[in-house]
């Protein structure tokens, strides 16, 4: 009678950790697909434009694309940029500042503007430069917490969830992330946050059933 009672007890324990994993995976969330093949990296309302020339600080600064998909430039006035890729801006910048400028130098950066949400450090909004990686994005917010899941990014647009493989390796200017867009970190399951409380439970109740069974 005692052993068949200690080989249930061990099957138990054996079957705890699967058991306890099944549970916390029953209720995935729901999501929704998105079209593969990502749009180029272009200026989209809403997004923001860091334009750096030489020596030049009154004109170099961080200017907003409106929602006409205009930029107002310094000397130059507004400009419909909507579309436009950065290098494509970048040389069109350099055309028109040559009459102001002797051989002017000039950087272009494309940022999104996201809310990184969710198991980050420091949630909030950021500018984020469309050359980064996700993982360099989720860095800004102070990187995934203790109880983030970095497999679990979800970007959600007006309101709903759209599951895409988004790693931390994907390039933000590369992926479906528009400047108002919200990226969320997942929480890691029960089982994994609790695993060491779990495997301590588990092998304290198996040193009580060993004791068990030889003190019988």
């Amino acid at each position: 009678m005692v052993s068949v009672s200690a080989e249930r007890l061990f099957g138990t324990l054996a079957c705890g950790p699967a058991l306890l994993l099944c549970a916390c995976s029953a209720n995935p969330v729901p999501t929704t697909t998105i079209p593969a093949g990502p749009p180029p990296a272009s200026l989209r309302p809403g997004d923001a434009v860091q334009v750096t020339i030489w020596r030049e600080p009154d004109l170099s600064g961080k200017y907003e694309v409106d929602e006409d998909g205009t930029v107002v430039f310094p000397l130059l006035g507004p400009a419909s940029v909507e579309g436009i890729a950065p290098d494509s801006l970048q040389a069109s910048l350099v055309a028109q500042y040559r009459k102001y400028v002797e051989s002017p130098s000039i950087q272009v950066r494309l940022l999104r503007r996201i809310a990184i949400l969710g198991q980050v450090q420091k949630p909030g909004l950021y500018p984020v430069d469309a050359t980064m990686s996700l993982s360099d994005a989720l860095a800004q917010a102070g990187g995934v917490g203790p109880d983030g899941n970095e497999n679990d990014i979800r970007l959600i647009r007006n309101g709903k969830v759209v599951r895409q493989s988004l790693s931390a390796a994907t390039v933000v200017g590369g992926s479906p992330i528009r400047s108002g867009d919200q990226i969320v970190v997942g929480k890691r399951s029960w089982f994994s946050r609790n695993l060491p409380i779990v495997t301590s439970l588990i092998g304290a109740a198996a040193s009580i059933s060993v004791a068990f069974i030889i003190a019988n």
